[in-house]
């Protein structure tokens, strides 16, 4: 058996491996963020309900919502029933109709056949298509068209018995997929990075697999 051959094609999976993990796509969006009095988690009970009436009830909704009430228990809030919680958390979430973009690639001039003055002297031969034969070298730029989605998710929080809003949120995002399965999720981690952070300040924040990088932006 040839031990090193063996060792090879083990090696070769795993540097794969490691080439896809580093290159994994991650998933940014700008959160914008407001708060005013906010209470700090002392006790207070949190409800999650639908800002638009027509998402209430949805199984759809529901899946997203479980998902903003394990953010706010993680804070220290407990969840209870709208007719109880001291404070409602209003939840909404989006995508548009998509818009085309376009992507040029490439500059349209490789030209491995000039030569210019050989060392044989002479001129040498300029471009192959001057004696009739199809020059792939000389097309154009590589035009692309694709569609992009604008997705985002608001968050807005209220004293239950004042009315009184003490947060609002939006996390929005550009991307190449209109699912609502696969962005939400990344929405919600966004929105809750250094929660409820600084009243009037917007965040780029970069979720990755293993991390999460926050820049802020002017």
């Amino acid at each position: 058996m040839n031990t090193r051959k063996n060792l090879g094609r083990i090696a070769l999976p795993l540097a794969l491996a490691a080439g896809l993990a580093a290159c994994a796509p991650s998933f940014k969006a700008d959160v914008s963020r407001f708060a005013s009095t906010l209470p700090a988690p002392q006790g207070q009970t949190f409800a999650v309900v639908a800002e638009d009436p027509k998402l209430a009830g949805g199984l759809e909704f529901a899946l997203y919502a479980d998902m903003v009430e394990a953010e706010m228990a993680k804070l220290g809030y407990s969840e209870a029933s709208p007719e109880t919680a001291n404070l409602l958390v209003r939840f909404d979430y989006g995508v548009d109709n998509g818009r085309e973009r376009v992507r040029t690639t490439g500059n349209g001039f490789n030209d491995p056949f000039y030569r210019g003055f050989g060392r044989f002297g002479g001129f040498g031969f300029r471009r192959s298509y001057a004696f009739g034969f199809y020059d792939p070298f000389l097309a154009g730029p590589e035009v692309r068209s694709y569609t992009v989605y604008t997705s985002d998710i608001d968050l807005k929080i209220d004293s239950a018995s004042t009315g009184e809003r003490l947060f609002e949120g939006k996390a929005q995002a550009v991307s190449r997929t209109n699912r609502l399965q696969q962005i939400v999720p990344n929405l919600v981690d966004a929105m809750f990075t250094d929660f409820p952070g600084n009243s009037g300040e917007t965040l780029r924040i970069t979720i990755k697999s293993d991390e999460k990088i926050v820049k802020r932006t002017d």
